[in-house]
């Protein structure tokens, strides 16, 4: 079954989402994520990905007081990422209460420092993010692509210990037109013991259960719940 993480983004500590990572495309869905991540909840959710868009954008963690709320108040496993770029980054996150960080920039630019996290904490609770667009890494909230390779990437870390990756598809993520699930396919057969969560390009539950079909083991969406191209009773089938 795959795992469903319904994600939410922040900016000024509202939720909203962006089209292709780009800020100007910004629309406000709810100016209470606490709502949004409790109505997740009541229709038995258990995870959420909390992306702090400030962060990401200022290079240190902006939203840490959303993300205090959204751990104090209800009990799903949150997953944080944007702006993590130092020490104090990471523990202001974990002491804020995500379980889980999602690094990406770092492991890039500054890959022993990644490396250190990687062992303090553990694979459990580091996940790497891969951001890519045509092929190739990109970092800092998207706005600089490197010439790092996808493939090589992932699996220079895997050798170093992790297991979790979340990989999203710039050109698809809020575009509504579904997932890159050849892609997907792809890493989980040259990487087949990962666990990939699949990110972009969501737009209702075909979407998922053909990710679910190809074997992808978990799925990060958005915008297709807050647009109502998925209902959340809809979601009830994939939930076990």
């Amino acid at each position: 079954m795959i795992e469903l993480i319904p994600a939410i983004d922040v900016i000024d500590g509202k939720c909203v989402r962006l089209s292709q990572g780009e800020y100007d495309s910004k629309k406000i869905y709810n100016e209470n994520p606490l709502e949004v991540a409790k109505e997740f909840e009541a229709h038995g959710l258990k995870r959420l990905h909390v992306v702090d868009l400030d962060g990401a954008a200022s290079k240190h963690v902006v939203n840490y007081r959303t993300l205090e709320l959204l751990a104090e108040h209800t009990s799903l496993v949150i997953d944080f990422g944007g702006g993590i770029k130092t020490d104090d980054d990471l523990r202001i996150a974990f002491n804020s209460g995500a379980q889980m960080v999602t690094v990406g920039s770092v492991a890039v630019k500054e890959p022993a420092l990644f490396e250190k996290w990687l062992d303090k904490y553990g694979s459990e609770r580091v996940i790497l993010g891969a951001d890519t667009k045509n092929g190739k890494i990109a970092v800092n909230g998207w706005k600089e692509e490197s010439q790092t390779e996808l493939m090589p990437f992932l699996g220079q870390y895997i050798k170093k210990g992790v297991t979790k990756v979340l990989c999203t598809d710039i050109s698809c993520d809020g575009m509504l037109q579904g997932p890159s699930t050849a892609l997907y396919r792809h890493i989980m057969e040259v990487y087949p013991d990962l666990y990939l969560i699949a990110s972009g390009g969501v737009a209702c539950t075909d979407d998922i259960r053909k990710l679910e079909e190809a074997g992808i083991p978990a799925v990060v969406f958005g915008k297709a719940l807050y647009e109502g191209r998925i209902s959340l009773k809809e979601l009830t089938s994939f939930i076990s």
